[in-house]
């Protein structure tokens, strides 16, 4: 594959959240698309019916997409679009969309990179115990080889699952989202097993039905933590937090990457869920960390971390008055020079920015134009530390701005927008913003 050396600057999206369309071409529901109809789950009992359009719209929206300049386009399929039921025969009109995208993006010069999963689990197969089956693993890896089979002619990138912090956690143990499970915790861990052998089996079915050499990730949340100062023992302090579990909160890097990349579940992981731990089939661990070919990795935020009077990592929050998002994440450019850095120090591969981005108060000004300077003023600045971290000797192929276009942000609703396109949801009007000029510029310098 000549890709060495390559930097893809893109954007990315998912499918439920961008394409509406719910019921069209034969395509079946999906938890979310259920979880939206239950009363009170959703700021403004939004739903991602209709969303961006982006379904009947791609066209137009590649076209945009080339327009402000990017390099790549990171989207998912919807596994219930393709498979109606979750398993059994594809849907030939849901693939054909994914088709067309894939030749719409590459007509104008931008990579796909395609993530088989991005929460939207086939409503059908959660009837059947969904995560928690210990099927699910082999009925998400048909469904990859069926996407395989459609595209892999022509896409050379792939994430096999997409922040599975969130949707174990949130959709299964709090219930904030879809499917809005509030499980025990050992019963989430057991789901969050399967999840971890769905992707080992994915990344099989990709090798072994692509029809052209192709590069396969993996993209959880990466909790980055960042060094208080620049001396050492800080520095170590926040490598240590980062790499640790030292309770069950399943808000940590190691439980969800280690088992990947061949450690499997961390020692003091487990000592911290005892009996809640999942159980392990004979070949599991060989399963999960089937080889992969670069670390992605999705991060919003760091966290401040310094070395406490023993030496112990201890996290700072940030002092009043610190700039903010308006989802209230604070601004932490430095996440993308040691969140990369740490990364790459412990799993060895090529780093991919797989999600980075913020919400902000984005709006059609009187001059026709949507003006979002913090917006510009935050692609200028984690990209500066991310050159940092390339000048440092960490090998990075891409950077993924969240999000292309504003979109329906799960239980937020339509109330965060996060897009380098601003979307009016009532008309489905696009207008560029500043920060796509912005960060076209960027990209070109």
């Amino acid at each position: 594959m000549d890709v060495e050396g390559a930097f893809f600057w893109g954007a990315a999206s998912s499918a439920y959240q961008v394409e509406g369309s719910f019921d069209a071409d034969g395509k079946g529901l999906s938890v979310w698309d259920v979880f939206c109809q239950r009363a009170g789950s959703i700021r403004g009992g939004a739903s991602g019916e209709r969303a961006c359009d982006h379904y009947r719209r791609i066209g137009a929206d590649v076209k945009l997409m080339a327009e402000i300049g990017l390099g790549a386009y990171r989207f998912s399929v919807s596994w219930p679009r393709v498979i109606p039921s979750g398993v059994g025969k594809p849907n030939a009109k849901g693939l054909d969309f994914y088709s067309r995208l894939v030749d719409g993006l590459l007509g104008c010069g931008i990579e796909p990179f395609v993530t088989l999963f991005h929460w939207d689990f086939p409503f059908a197969l959660y009837r059947q115990g969904g995560w928690l089956n210990p099927d699910a693993s082999k009925w998400f890896a048909a469904y990859a080889a069926a996407v395989a089979d459609e595209l892999s002619d022509r896409v050379r990138f792939w994430i096999t699952i997409n922040e599975p912090q969130s949707f174990i956690i949130d959709g299964h143990l709090t219930g904030v989202q879809a499917p809005g499970d509030r499980m025990s915790t050992a019963a989430a861990a057991q789901a969050a097993h399967h999840v971890l052998c769905a992707h080992g089996r994915a990344v099989q079915a990709l090798r072994d039905r692509s029809r052209r050499e192709c590069r396969i990730g993996y993209a959880p949340v990466g909790m980055v933590g960042i060094p208080a100062s620049e001396g050492e023992a800080d520095v170590e302090a926040a490598r240590r937090w980062m790499f640790s579990m030292p309770g069950r909160d399943l808000w940590v890097n190691t439980w969800w990457m280690d088992p990947v990349y061949g450690a499997g579940y961390p020692e003091d992981g487990r000592r911290a869920m005892g009996a809640d731990c999942p159980a392990v089939a004979d070949g599991d661990h060989k399963l999960i960390s089937r080889p992969l070919d670069f670390f992605a990795f999705n991060t919003y935020l760091g966290r401040y971390v310094r070395a406490d009077g023993g030496g112990q990592p201890e996290v700072i929050e940030p002092k009043p008055g610190h700039p903010r998002a308006t989802t209230g994440n604070p601004l932490t450019p430095a996440c993308l020079y040691w969140g990369p850095l740490f990364f790459h120090r412990r799993y060895g591969l090529p780093i991919l920015v797989s999600e980075n981005g913020m919400a902000n108060a984005d709006w059609v000004a009187e001059d026709g134009r949507v003006h979002d300077p913090q917006r510009s003023d935050f692609l200028r600045r984690h990209i500066r530390h991310l050159r940092a971290a390339v000048g440092d000797g960490v090998p990075v192929i891409g950077y993924m701005y969240w999000s292309v276009m504003d979109d329906f942000e799960w239980e937020n609703g339509y109330e965060q927008r996060y897009g380098l396109i601003h979307v009016d949801f009532q008309s489905q009007k696009r207008t560029a913003k500043d920060s796509a000029a912005c960060y076209r510029d960027l990209m070109q310098t």
